[in-house]
């Protein structure tokens, strides 16, 4: 008996996988063709847009009625390439008239990341912590006009973090605000689970000295906690226990994102996020919110940054004019395998991915939280257009 179950453990194994991929090369194909712009590619992964491809290739969301969307070749932006070497096919290089025909041919436009490439990055033996010269980055003039054409054509935009902040300049920022009722507060943020710069080697230099220079150059803190910056350099660290009750940011979601965009009341996020608002009288909708865990010290640092502890992490308007989300983290950036995208029903074995218990990971936040809601997103869209 105990034989047989085994054979059949082995069986499940040999064959569940070839079955999930064959129901997944059956699934018939949809074309829905993205302009995806990604300023920020180290490396020929895609890592800033790899589960934005990972929703549409499982969903078989394809470019034309039989190609799938290519991670390495389709999208607008930085083009690493061997020994140093990179290309830029960014917007920027398009005439008026080309900007006129993608508004025409794409169905939606997803900006995953504007925030570029560093020659630090870029270049071996620099220090990757420290600032440095851009080479590529920013919400350029062309950028914009895109927006623009794609909004009085009532298509699908999307953008999130960093779309607006550092390196963008101040005008094509403040276009973008008026365009879509949002505003972004100066202010990026992310959670670090050590704080003890002689321990953790990835909280950036730039952040240390510009907080150790209005700190009389101290930086006391050991445990974990979220480092707030903002556009003008500032910096304030709110620490477990000493600010916040709970050091890890939480993402909490209304019943209309639960209902209508799969989300979870609520999950961990701990990576880099930017503090917006809406302004009154705003046409857009908060279906999600950033929370920090402040305590009575923690609210009075907040407050004296005029940070709030609360603020939008999913930004919505869905109207007849356009359809327009801001996700005000860097959630098209997680540690998933393109590879698993290839299999029907594989969100079932999820949990298998990822440790709850680590409060760094993310591929949990993309399990969770941002393939069902750009799934719903994309499928609620597709809808649309076929009527």
């Amino acid at each position: 008996m105990r034989g047989r179950i085994i054979r059949l453990i082995v069986i499940c194994l040999v064959f569940l996988p070839l079955l999930m991929w064959l129901a997944w090369v059956i699934t018939p194909k949809t074309k829905l063709v993205a302009a995806i712009i990604d300023k920020t590619v180290l490396t020929k992964q895609g890592q800033e847009h790899i589960s934005l491809n990972w929703v549409l290739n499982h969903e078989r969301f394809t470019k034309t009625s039989k190609d799938a969307y290519d991670i390495g070749h389709d999208y607008y932006g930085f083009f690493p390439q061997p020994e140093e070497k990179f290309r830029i096919k960014g917007l920027e290089r398009f005439s008026n008239s080309q900007l006129e025909q993608l508004s025409l041919d794409a169905d939606l436009v997803y900006f995953t990341d504007t925030y570029g490439i560093y020659n630090n990055e870029w270049y071996q033996h620099r220090n990757v912590n420290e600032r440095s010269g851009m080479l590529y980055g920013g919400l350029s003039n062309k950028d914009v006009e895109l927006l623009r054409l794609m909004k009085e054509k009532h298509k699908l935009i999307i953008a999130e973090f960093n779309t607006i902040g550092s390196p963008t300049m101040s005008e094509n920022r403040a276009q973008f605000e008026q365009m879509f009722q949002l505003k972004w507060t100066g202010w990026t943020a992310r959670y670090f689970n050590n704080l003890d710069i002689k321990v953790n080697k990835e909280i950036p230099q730039w952040l240390i000295r510009n907080y150790k220079k209005s700190h009389n150059n101290k930086w006391p803190f050991k445990k974990s906690g979220i480092a707030f910056v903002n556009d003008n350099d500032q910096v304030t660290i709110l620490e477990e226990e000493v600010h916040l009750t709970n050091p890890l940011p939480h993402i909490l979601s209304n019943q209309y994102g639960q209902e209508h965009l799969s989300l979870p009341e609520k999950v961990k996020y701990p990576f880099w996020f930017d503090v917006m608002e809406l302004p009154k009288g705003s046409v857009n909708q908060a279906v999600s919110k950033f929370e920090i865990s402040a305590n009575e010290e923690g609210l009075k640092e907040l407050k004296k940054y005029g940070i709030p502890s609360t603020f939008p992490a999913v930004t919505m308007h869905k109207g007849k004019d356009y359809t327009f989300y801001y996700f005000s983290g860097d959630f098209s950036d997680n540690a998933i395998n393109i590879t698993s995208s290839y299999f029907k029903g594989v969100s079932f074995f999820q949990s298998f991915f990822y440790s709850d218990h680590d409060p760094m990971e993310r591929t949990s936040f993309f399990w969770k939280f941002y393939r069902p809601m750009l799934t719903d997103i994309l499928e609620d869209y597709n809808e649309s257009l076929q009527k």
